[in-house]
């Protein structure tokens, strides 16, 4: 394994052993000037699996002393499969019972996933075909292709053809809306909730309403790579893959994006590394199942890039007195949030992609 990642594993683990040994059971989202404990709000609940999902990457990678740590801070979570105030159930259960199931297929384990898919899908609109945001029944989030793939696994473990169809429509719906036609993503898509009809583009993160959040377009990368994983269906790859031409296209040779590729002087300097680790584990996923192996090897090569940027560039090792692995990143510019920061997803998608990394090239002979 490159030596550079390895190194920022270890560096990784020796954040995580720190935080939980300083604020047992905290779930952070963003840091504030480095730390990870501060004042500031959350919007949204969504990122309680991440910590514990690294802890379980870090299991896996063969560290049995994060196993008994995964599990608690995993089993604090169990209430939630039933929480219908968000749509990031994909984010809370995949990244933690999906892989704790993994390890020791326990049925019980598959249960609460299948049940947190069950939970998700019961956002879907009939009128509109699209399983609607956290901020309203009108609301179609980019984010939610993240989260969909949960629905696929519970229909996947339970043959229910309604909650395949859920999710496959849901998927269709996003790709016809928010994906344009040059490969760029809008963060939100609004509806009329009494006939279905699609009404615009919008934002809440992005820039504006018609420019491309980077990790949104993230987001989609990723979200559409694992739809084709589920389904097979050649739509899906081929917007996986669009999306991921118009994110290579457009950022620098490092593959580190701005906050919003359609960012206004005054931020033009303003990266986010989170998106950057999002697209590097998407990119890795889609070099695994992309059809043409020139491809394939195209954006294994891509991934690499970005992962070798972050490490050497972009971690926190070196600086004692922050506590997240990856700087840089930013959550919520508009309202002052986590900018600049320390993400709780960009750790989990950086260490995730540093783990996939790994994996592909033992089984690739890299």
């Amino acid at each position: 394994m490159n030596q550079l990642y390895q190194r920022t594993l270890d560096f990784a683990s020796r954040q995580v052993r720190a935080l939980i040994e300083r604020d047992p059971d905290f779930y952070p989202m963003y840091t504030q000037h480095g730390r990870w404990r501060h004042e500031l709000a959350a919007w949204t609940h969504w990122c309680e699996g991440f910590l514990p999902g690294i802890m379980w990457i870090l299991c896996a990678r063969g560290d049995a002393d994060w196993r008994a740590p995964a599990e608690h801070y995993t089993r604090r979570l169990a209430p939630r499969q039933f929480d219908r105030d968000v749509h990031d159930l994909g984010f809370l259960f995949m990244s933690t019972y999906g892989r704790w199931y993994a390890l020791n297929h326990e049925p019980a384990l598959n249960s609460v996933l299948i049940q947190a898919g069950r939970t998700m899908a019961l956002r879907f609109r009939e009128k509109g075909s699209y399983l609607h945001s956290f901020m309203a029944e009108n609301s179609l989030f980019i984010d939610i292709m993240m989260n969909v793939g949960i629905i696929f696994y519970a229909a996947r473990q339970t043959g229910d053809r309604e909650l395949f169809d859920i999710a496959m429509r849901h998927s269709l719906t996003t790709r016809r809306v928010l994906v344009r036609g040059d490969g760029s993503t809008a963060h939100e898509g609004l509806f009329d909730v009494h006939t279905g009809e699609f009404l615009g583009q919008t934002t809440h993160q992005g820039y504006r309403g018609d420019s491309c959040w980077s990790r949104g377009l993230a987001w989609a990368i990723y979200g559409f790579g694992t739809a084709y994983g589920y389904t097979r269906d050649q739509r899906f790859l081929r917007t996986a893959e669009q999306c991921a031409a118009f994110y290579l296209g457009n950022t620098p040779a490092d593959g580190v994006a701005l906050w919003d590729f359609d960012a206004p002087p005054a931020s033009r300097d303003l990266l986010d590394t989170s998106a950057a680790a999002i697209a590097a584990s998407g990119l890795l996923q889609l070099a695994a199942v992309a059809g043409d192996a020139s491809m394939g090897a195209y954006y294994d090569e891509m991934a690499r890039r970005i992962l070798t940027s972050l490490c050497a560039h972009h971690s926190a090792e070196g600086d004692p007195n922050w506590e997240g692995i990856l700087k840089g990143g930013v959550y919520h510019l508009h309202k002052g949030l986590g900018v600049n920061e320390s993400v709780m997803w960009g750790d989990y998608f950086f260490v995730e992609a540093l783990d996939r990394a790994a994996r592909q090239a033992r089984e690739g002979g890299r």
